[in-house]
């Protein structure tokens, strides 16, 4: 058989791996920055790692008068394979809370997997906060976040499962690193988190073996390293995890949704 057509992993709707190594993306679309109509949002594309191809899209609102804005640093979601600062639910969802909270908003580009399995996304993420708090001293490349950010009110957002764990994973991270003088995260959000481990709990009961065994494998090939399902970054809760006390925020709103 063919190995570009052979299958090797198959998770459809969202990915599709050959054996010949080539990856089918599904549910994938790209919208280009740009000032949105509809809200007056300016947005831009910015690479800040050429090493990596890492880059980021930032988010300003229509500005009525020169004060500095809150800063939120965003993760999309796409159960680490698909999904981009670019595709069309965060792009949208972003246009909306910019205007509607007079924010700045840098959503991050981290690669994904299994083309760069975990830990990968988790590095390019934390190196996003990075170089967006980096800026808290007045100078930095990027005249946005310098002219119009106020780093005394950061938060962090992530959505739809995998944006949500890469959040709570770099709140964590900054937490036990600390944070540059002039930086104050206010506060996280993380919209349907992906969070397991290997005791199932709620909705995980309910699955058949088949649909468990499926998840397992999921997580595996997403992050070939991990040491299982109870991997800190995938519970939290887990022996030898780090503790919630040491996120970098002291205020945290989680949502969830009972059949996502």
């Amino acid at each position: 058989m063919d190995p570009d057509k052979e299958i090797h992993f198959d998770f459809f709707p969202v990915i599709r791996v050959y054996k010949s190594g080539r990856v089918e993306r599904f549910l994938t679309q790209i919208i280009p920055a740009s000032t949105d109509p509809s809200t007056g949002v300016t947005s831009k594309d910015v690479v800040i790692d050429s090493s990596t191809g890492l880059w980021v899209r930032l988010y300003l609102p229509k500005l009525e008068n020169p004060s500095k804005l809150p800063v939120v640093v965003y993760y999309h979601g796409g159960a680490f394979m698909i999904g981009s600062a670019a595709d069309p639910l965060s792009h949208n969802f972003l246009n909306w809370l910019v205007a509607e909270s007079k924010i700045v908003a840098v959503s991050v580009n981290y690669r994904l997997a299994p083309e760069f399995p975990l830990p990968i996304g988790y590095e390019d993420s934390v190196a996003g906060f990075k170089w967006v708090i980096s800026h808290a001293n007045g100078s930095g490349p990027e005249a946005w976040l310098v002219d119009h950010a106020d780093f005394d009110r950061v938060f962090l957002v992530g959505t739809c499962r995998a944006g949500g764990n890469m959040a709570h994973t770099v709140a964590l991270r900054a937490g036990l690193d600390k944070l540059e003088p002039g930086v104050v995260v206010k506060g996280m959000v993380i919209i349907h988190p992906y969070f397991s481990g290997e005791e199932r709990i709620a909705s995980e009961v309910r699955r058949s073996d088949a649909e468990w065994a499926k998840t397992k494998e999921l997580w595996h090939f997403v992050y070939p390293g991990t040491s299982g399902m109870d991997d800190p970054v995938s519970n939290p809760f887990s022996e030898g995890a780090p503790s919630v006390k040491n996120l970098v925020c002291k205020r945290v709103l989680v949502c969830v949704a009972e059949h996502d």
